[in-house]
Parts: C-alpha cells; structure tokens; sequence
C-alpha cells in the first residue's frame, strides 16, 4: 500500500481496497497488521488485482518457527473455570 500511496502521490485508504476487491476491511486490517495472518489465496489474487502487481509484492514467506503462536487454555485451566 505504501507503494501504491507514492506512486499515486495520495493515501491509498484500506476503505477503498475494500471496495475495489470485495475483501472486508478487518480482513485487510488483519491481513496488513498480523504477523503471520493466514491469508486465502483469493484475497492475494484479489490484491494483486487491484494494485497491479505479482504475489510477493504482497506477501512475504516466514517460517513457522517465526509466527508468534497464540497460547490455548490448558486442559487444567478449563476445568477450573
């Protein structure tokens, strides 16, 4: 998107990506600020529609042991809730 906002010399508004690709906004929030964000392959094709461009300009590969995992409840923890 920063790309996108130089080359057209304006802020390119995650409201208007939405409109443009079909993609809700807390999808492109999520998408854009979580590390690790398990995105389709239709919402890359959808955004690579719109901004022209191929897969890895909008995605980047990061190994499994480098995504933060969310801690699960324990079994333990359940039973005293």
């Amino acid at each position: 998107m920063a790309e996108a906002t130089f080359k057209r010399g304006q802020r390119v508004e995650l409201k208007e990506v939405a409109e443009a690709t079909g993609l809700h906004r807390t999808t492109l929030y999520r998408m854009v600020n979580l590390r690790g964000y398990n995105a389709t392959l239709n919402n890359i094709d959808a955004l690579c529609r719109f901004f022209g461009c191929g897969v890895g300009d909008v995605a980047v590969y990061v190994p499994d042991e480098e995504v933060p995992q969310a801690s699960l409840p324990s079994a333990a923890d359940k039973t005293n809730a």
